[in-house]
């Protein structure tokens, strides 16, 4: 599918203003897959499709989890985090698009998981970056991008789990299975 269609198709399902941030989040995917040596189409297609349940009914959302057995363990934690598997449900059955790599990527583009690929790298901190991102550490996160992907993905998932734990509000195991996972990675980079 060409970039064109699929923004048009995706922009016909998000408010604008997430829309808006789509548009971010795909131009930081496709300079960081440039940088990194992903594939940039991918990149591109996993980046416009991502949020693109995003704006859907919470009780919408949990039908399709349920109806599909998705991710099934996600409804006991943050509805934050079910739209991302609701979205990779829609990308591959609704869009035709069965990249199982893209699929991935739009799988775990908010809780991350333990064997994360280039591809799930790069979306996860896009997301977390884009230009119209405004958050204490923003800046540090990008610079760290620019530097190095996976010590910007483990600031992203520190952040992430502090901010939830700040706020009293649980944390989904996988998540911090993903940090623990990416701490060993860049420890061992270190080394």
């Amino acid at each position: 599918m060409d970039k064109q269609k699929a923004l048009s198709l995706v922009k016909e399902k998000l408010t604008n203003g997430r829309f808006t941030h789509t548009i971010g989040v795909m131009e930081t995917a496709v300079r960081l897959a440039e940088k990194y040596g992903a594939d940039v189409k991918k990149a591109e297609l996993a980046a416009i499709f991502h949020d693109v349940a995003k704006c859907m009914p919470i009780k919408e959302l949990k039908s399709i989890m349920e109806e599909n057995n998705l991710s099934l363990k996600l409804l006991k934690y943050n509805k934050e985090l079910w739209h991302a598997p609701v979205g990779a449900f829609l990308t591959e059955h609704e869009y035709g698009i069965d990249d199982q790599e893209i699929l991935q990527a739009i799988t775990y583009h908010t809780s991350g998981h333990q064997e994360m690929n280039l591809l799930d790298k790069i979306i996860y901190v896009a997301d977390y970056i884009e230009p119209n991102r405004s958050f204490p550490g923003v800046e540090e996160a990008r610079e760290l991008a620019d530097q190095n992907l996976d010590q910007a993905l483990l600031f992203a998932l520190k952040n992430t789990i502090t901010f939830l734990i700040d706020k009293e509000q649980t944390v989904y195991p996988l998540t911090v299975k993903t940090y623990n996972s990416i701490l060993k990675q860049v420890k061992s980079q270190g080394e």
